[in-house]
């Protein structure tokens, strides 16, 4: 990959970007008080940035699932979360939801996915866990476009805070190029 340059869209409209980053926190404290546990919001954050190819925000999401306790395991077999029995029924239901909003384009949200989901799902959870693949879709997006890059960082770094996370939510990362 180049690192050319990029318009840098974060800090070319700072005023969407914080928008965008409160939305972000807003969607968090809605999942939180409506029962969707940290760490199902992770697993689904860091699998759509599998399916996108954002670098920037699965480093970010990986780093917040270890600190939940995540298992090395199961985030290694993520991408496979279909064949390995890692996963619980909630869990599955949430990662097959977010592979059909983030891949829309391949035939929408089936009746068979949104049926599954919500089984074990209530309304409120549903909305909320639908907002958070929204939401980290959304930064997913402005990160691959303007090409935010994943230098390396010492290991007992904690690296850098996601873009829209309550810890960092207006400022887009420092190691970008400038437009």
């Amino acid at each position: 990959m180049t690192k050319a340059a990029r318009v840098h869209l974060s800090k070319t409209f700072p005023s969407v970007y914080e928008k965008l980053a409160a939305l972000s926190t807003e969607v968090g404290q809605v999942a939180r008080d409506n029962g969707i546990e940290p760490l199902l919001s992770e697993l689904v954050q860091m699998r759509a940035s599998q399916i996108t190819g954002c670098a920037y925000c699965l480093r970010v999401h990986t780093k917040k699932a270890l600190a939940l306790g995540e298992a090395t395991e199961r985030l290694t077999v993520l991408p496979a979360w279909r064949e390995a029995g890692l996963y619980s029924e909630r869990e599955r239901a949430a990662l097959a939801l977010c592979e059909a909003m983030t891949l829309i384009s391949d035939g929408h949200v089936s009746d068979e996915v949104y049926e599954a989901a919500r089984a074990v799902f209530s309304e409120k959870e549903f909305a909320a866990l639908s907002w958070v693949i929204v939401s980290i879709n959304a930064f997913n997006r402005v990160a691959v476009t303007s090409r935010y890059l994943v230098d390396p960082v010492p290991a007992e770094s904690p690296g850098p805070a996601h873009p829209g996370s309550p810890d960092n939510h207006a400022e887009a990362p420092a190691t970008q190029p400038a437009p």
